[in-house]
């Protein structure tokens, strides 16, 4: 990217959160992530609350970021001043604040690891992304989490890397918080995507982004406030069971927990929207969200699903919706 281009895109960055998106600046999420919502986003526009179609909601809050993929649909299509996106996934906030802060560091950063590794053959490919994974987790022990610095554009750079390479662009970490997803087999994967990641930087403007707990959202969220839950999804089957998007994990003890959340903000008038897996897909008698959130609106909504080692269980299943308010197309 030459001097001129970089000053042009730089007074783009400075000035677009000041107007409202055009149509055209269609980006995408920069990170793949399992459980990601692009293919939900249709159903979800139907079940925007209509304060936000109407422009009333001007906060949006996210604590379960992932791909963001909701956040960036919301942000181009519709007029909100305040975006408050968390996560309790360290590495997940660390490229957030990296692609908002010092977007032009990465994207050089990206370009880097995309000409070395592309030039490689499929052998060569396996050994470079392992022994960065090996560095990548190595590495953590020495990463100050809290304080930002030029080691995080490096890392937030070896994160993107990685999951552009890995399998299925699933980020998956052990019980000692290594990530562990072995090698994809991809012939030309696109690792950096400066206009995307530029476009991204823009939207992120808006943003507070920060590592926090959902149940810490309770004392920051504001009257006129919409917030979206997309928590570790409750496993489908005990042999399906993939909560390690983080080293905590997520049970059915958390997800009772979130309700409790999710009711407290209801009672403050707050609107509110929350997906999950949908038990009744391998028992029918499965009444754990249905009693979970009772008193709420249940939509079922079939989805396709990609993520499966098993080729033959990857199909349509049931996700739920869970909506406080009423619903009005």
């Amino acid at each position: 990217m030459d001097s001129a281009g970089k000053r042009d895109l730089h007074i783009q960055h400075h000035h677009a959160a000041q107007h409202f998106p055009e149509n055209h600046e269609v980006l995408k999420p920069f990170l793949k992530w399992a459980g990601g919502k692009r293919r939900l986003l249709p159903k979800f526009q139907e079940l925007y609350p209509r304060e936000l179609k109407n422009h009333k909601i001007k906060n949006y809050f996210e604590p379960f970021l992932g791909s963001g993929a909701v956040f960036f649909h919301i942000a181009q299509n519709y007029k909100i001043d305040n975006a408050y996106l968390y996560d309790i996934n360290e590495e997940l906030i660390i490229a957030y604040r990296v692609v908002q802060k010092d977007v032009y560091k990465l994207i050089t950063e990206l370009e880097k690891y995309e000409k070395s590794y592309l030039k490689l053959n499929r052998s060569e490919r396996s050994t470079y992304y392992y022994g960065l994974r090996w560095k990548f987790n190595r590495q953590r022990h020495y990463m100050d989490f809290n304080t930002y610095s030029e080691k995080w554009i490096r890392r937030a750079a070896q994160l993107i890397f990685l999951n552009k390479t890995c399998y299925n662009g699933l980020y998956r970490v052990n019980s000692y918080g290594d990530f562990n997803t072995a090698a994809g087999d991809y012939n030309n994967p696109k690792i950096c995507d400066p206009e995307n990641l530029i476009k991204v930087s823009r939207y992120l403007q808006m943003a507070e982004i920060k590592k926090s707990s959902f149940d810490l959202l309770e004392n920051h969220v504001k009257h006129n406030s919409f917030v979206y839950f997309d928590p570790p999804y409750r496993p489908l089957s005990k042999s399906s069971c993939f909560t390690a998007y983080s080293s905590a994990r997520f049970d059915d003890t958390e997800q009772i927990r979130l309700s409790n959340v999710f009711n407290r903000l209801h009672d403050k008038g707050i609107r509110l929207m929350l997906s999950n897996s949908d038990p009744k897909n391998s028992d029918p008698d499965d009444d754990f969200f249905d009693d979970l959130y009772s008193g709420f609106n249940i939509h079922r909504v079939p989805v396709p699903r990609f993520i499966n080692s098993n080729a033959e269980k990857r199909g349509c299943v049931s996700e739920i919706i869970i909506t406080n308010y009423k619903h009005i197309a």
